[in-house]
């Protein structure tokens, strides 16, 4: 059960070492009103270490095993558990720590257990105002991160920055929301988070399954489609949009919805219910239901599906084949045994009707209602071990660009992390990357490292010309009330790109400010 981890250009076997099971934090303030706390701690490193590249095990990845085990959820386990729990999940590094309180502040300590060789690092910690519990447990995802990989080149601002925009009463919300035994009180909980956070995709995904699983699939669609597309939820968010989507008979939105899914990760299961929607309009399926037989030859309802949109459609013979083959993988189907005995039957057609009055009504396809979470990981890493291959062919200077670009796209996302580590890597594959450098500055700048930021700006306009690197030193001149410079830099920038927008606004203000504006 490896967790999905975004793509750097490393080679495929970049992954080994780098699984991680993060355990709860033991709660040592001696305060029940903190208990939430524990599961946050693990969420939140979990989360970072997947921004930072490595595989983190999900929750459920957690309470899967701790059924597996027999164990209860709520379990805390000891050094030996957490062992078994680690070889169950298959990790190669269990996380553990432990929280407290020194009067307003919290202090998080946590150390790293590597598997293979049951050995303990040291541990680190980190402490800040309980108002700042998100940065706190952030600086020590950072500490641990650099415990895990000593050559890991992201700075600690970036990791702090990266949670600086959730708020704190939402997200304690949303961890009580996935962490209440009570469906109406998880439901109050994260109805409240996203309320409080109308942009926090984990609080929308989770309320969208709560909503799901009551079988309230308006409701279930509208919070699915908030969770971010191109985030880590996004495909398995669409996934359960369309299947709210279906079964609130908005079929061609339905459709649309498995069609997103499919284009990035054609799976069976996706592939057949986009299949399903199709056929409810009254449409023609079948090439679908093809494509879902052929991706999961073993499973018996999609050869189901198909023999009924090829009967349908009448393909008759076609349709025997493949109703056999579901048989043969599920011989007591008993649905398929009565089309099979009807379809065998010759139709008998009445002079009055023109009907065969002993004919079976026409069967509905079947819709797979689950998402194999471990298929979805697996074809991931797949996707990303082919771009990581991919990437390892190009030249270090198209490594580069190719890295950048697609910094760029984090970037515009408000991924500071994910950028900053994809730049990172691009100056790895190519020190003379320019757009890199320039990119780097743009990440130190929204994470407040003013310096750094005018550090890798200048590192860029060395290599090349760049107007964002204009742009990035012309704000800082602006924040530290350099005028002058700043109003060089924004011209600077409009030289290299006379419409930007950007640098226009700027030059206006610094007009203003200055009082030479007309």
């Amino acid at each position: 059960m490896h967790a999905q981890s975004p793509a750097d250009g490393a080679p495929p076997s970049a992954d080994r070492g780098r699984i991680l099971l993060v355990l709860p934090f033991d709660n040592q303030t001696g305060q029940p009103s903190l208990e939430w706390i524990r599961e946050a701690a693990a969420n939140l490193l979990g989360s970072r270490f997947a921004s930072a590249g490595f595989a983190p095990m999900t929750r459920a990845d957690r309470m899967y095993a701790l059924d597996h085990l027999g164990l209860p959820q709520s379990f805390q386990p000891s050094r030996a558990s957490a062992l078994k729990l680690a070889q169950t999940l298959d990790a190669d590094s269990i996380v553990v720590g432990s929280f407290s309180t020194d009067g307003t502040q919290i202090v998080a300590e946590a150390q790293v257990v590597d598997v293979p060789r049951l050995r303990m690092s040291q541990p680190v910690q980190a402490r800040g105002e309980m108002r700042a519990m998100i940065a706190v447990f952030d600086s020590l995802a950072w500490k641990v991160t650099r415990q895990l990989d000593p050559s890991f080149s992201v700075a600690e601002e970036t990791f702090i920055a990266a949670g600086k925009n959730l708020r704190l009463d939402a997200y304690e919300q949303y961890i009580r929301g996935i962490t209440e035994p009570d469906h109406d009180e998880r439901l109050r909980h994260l109805e409240q988070s996203v309320k409080l956070s109308p942009d926090f995709g984990p609080a929308w995904m989770a309320l969208g399954r709560e909503d799901y699983q009551g079988q309230q699939y308006d409701q279930a669609a509208q919070a699915f489609a908030r969770v971010d597309r191109d985030g880590p939820d996004g495909l398995q968010a669409g996934f359960y949009r369309g299947l709210s989507l279906l079964f609130s008979g908005d079929y061609p939105h339905a459709e649309q919805a498995f069609a997103q899914v499919a284009r990035i990760l054609p799976l069976a299961e996706v592939l057949n219910n986009q299949g399903v929607a199709v056929s409810r309009q009254g449409h023609d399926g079948t090439a679908l239901f093809v494509q879902a037989a052929s991706a999961d030859p073993n499973t018996a309802d999609y050869h189901f599906n198909l023999a009924v949109s090829l009967k349908r459609h009448g393909k008759t013979d076609a349709a025997l084949n493949e109703l056999a083959q579901c048989l043969k993988l599920r011989p007591n189907d008993s649905e398929a045994q009565s089309l099979l005995a009807a379809w065998k039957t010759p139709a008998v057609v009445t002079a009055s009707t023109g009907a065969d009055p002993a004919a079976a009504p026409d069967p509905l396809e079947r819709i797979v209602r689950t998402f194999d979470a471990v298929a979805f990981r697996q074809a991931s890493q797949m996707l990303d071990q082919m771009n990581a291959t991919r990437l390892a062919a190009l030249s270090p200077g198209d490594r580069a660009q190719k890295l950048s670009a697609q910094a760029k796209d984090y970037l515009d996302r408000g991924l500071l992390l994910e950028a900053e580590r994809l730049y990172q890597s691009a100056i790895a594959a190519d020190g003379q990357a320019a757009e890199a450098h320039a990119g780097l500055a743009l990440v130190r700048e929204r994470a407040g490292d003013a310096a750094g930021a005018r550090k890798e700006a200048h590192a860029a306009l060395e290599l090349s010309p760049s107007a964002d690197a204009y742009l990035v030193l012309c704000r800082l001149d602006m924040a530290e009330n350099h005028w002058s410079e700043a109003k060089d830099d924004a011209g600077n920038a409009l030289r290299l790109d006379p419409s930007s927008q950007a640098a226009q606004e700027l030059l206006r203000q610094i007009e203003e400010r200055t009082g030479q504006g007309k």
